[in-house]
């Protein structure tokens, strides 16, 4: 509850008289309570960056198991059947799988880096823009041409 005298008095900010602004106006006031407001948006956009660093950790550590995953299925097909298709597979499958890991690890590392930078932008104040080539549309792109691949290598043995 605040109590106003005049415009340059003290100001009151709780009945107990706990904290008191010496000399200060009303608008001074606001500045202050405008300036915390705006310390906690900053506080929440980093805590909404890390949500975002972690989401693309996870993205990231699913190509990578994936790929693995992929490598270690055909390997065991060729394993048990020998023929000179399940070769073929496996060949591609480890070049899709070793693709998928390397899609994990470019994506961990580009995550890092956005992270650091916006979070680096943050703290000094300047202005947030969205990127031209976001990460999640750099990432659909390496995998559209990952699976173009996918096909051609299939289709021409």
């Amino acid at each position: 509850m605040t109590t106003q005298q005049s415009s340059s008095e003290t100001v009151d900010l709780h009945p107990d008289g706990g904290d008191k602004v010496a000399g200060t106006s009303e608008s001074d006031v606001k500045t202050t309570l405008a300036r915390e407001r705006s310390n906690f948006a900053k506080f929440r956009t980093a805590l909404a960056l890390d949500r975002t660093t972690l989401a693309w950790i996870r993205t990231a550590l699913t190509f990578a198991t994936f790929g693995f995953g992929m490598v270690g299925f055909f390997r065991a097909t060729m394993l048990a059947t020998h023929s000179e298709e399940a070769m073929r597979l496996h060949q591609a499958a480890i070049h899709m799988g070793v693709a998928l890991i390397v899609i994990g690890m470019v994506a961990t590392i580009l995550a890092a880096c956005s992270h650091w930078v916006i979070l680096r932008r943050l703290r000094r104040g300047d202005q947030l823009s969205v990127a031209q080539w976001p990460l999640t549309i750099t990432i659909a792109v390496f995998i559209s041409v990952l699976g173009l691949y996918a096909l051609w290598s299939m289709f021409n043995p």
